[in-house]
């Protein structure tokens, strides 16, 4: 399996002629998400999940589907009838030859006067996991952990312990678009002195084989 970093949280995996992508929100390409077969989103923010987007790569691939939780799937089902599937922790399914199962209920909380809102994660394969905005623990072996490095709701230290409670064989940094260049050598360090795994941080575009 191949996996493609793109702009912040959204990633796209491919194997045997097929491709599944998830979260292509409003900060990630344009056309992150055309040429999809399989798109997954976590929850309903919009640097996880923009509609323009998710129609565009529904309507140039008649055979793409959608799974994500109720809130997301409300705004497209009527539009695309038959293509959209509404999921939440504990189901599992098979899309374009990606087995997936769903891992997680709640976003993080931001701050106690926010509402917290439904957040799912996807292990895709048994071996990737994307746990949106959220530091879901899947409770089963995982091969590449795709981290949220940054964002108004973790801090290092928090990120830190999460690799080491997943203890993945690697983890690769996802939700950083609000990271400046400037901080970037400082959580590569001590994530990856820290971490208890092998931590890598791709540039948009950039590919890496699983």
């Amino acid at each position: 399996m191949r996996l493609t970093k793109r702009i912040h949280a959204c990633v796209q995996l491919e194997k045997d002629g097929r491709r599944l992508v998830i979260d292509p929100g409003g900060f990630t390409e344009q056309d992150a998400a055309v040429g999809a077969d399989v798109l997954l989103v976590t929850h309903e923010h919009p640097d996880h999940f923009d509609e323009g987007r998710l129609r565009a790569a529904l309507e140039a691939n008649p055979s793409a589907r959608l799974w994500t939780l109720r809130s997301v799937a409300e705004r497209l089902s009527a539009a695309f009838p038959g293509r959209v599937s509404t999921v939440g922790h504990g189901d599992t399914f098979t899309a374009a030859g990606f087995d997936v199962q769903v891992h997680g209920e709640l976003h993080a909380v931001i701050h106690p006067d926010i509402p917290r809102i439904t957040n799912v994660g996807y292990l895709v394969d048994g071996s990737v996991f994307h746990p949106g905005d959220a530091l879901t623990v899947p409770g089963r072996p995982v091969d590449t952990l795709m981290l949220p490095v940054h964002a108004p709701w973790n801090k290092i230290s928090e990120v830190i312990d999460y690799v080491r409670e997943v203890a993945p064989r690697r983890a690769v940094d996802v939700h950083d678009a609000l990271l400046t260049d400037l901080a970037r050598p400082i959580y590569d360090r001590q994530i990856g002195e820290l971490g208890g795994a092998g931590h890598e941080r791709l540039a948009a575009g950039q590919t890496v084989e699983l």
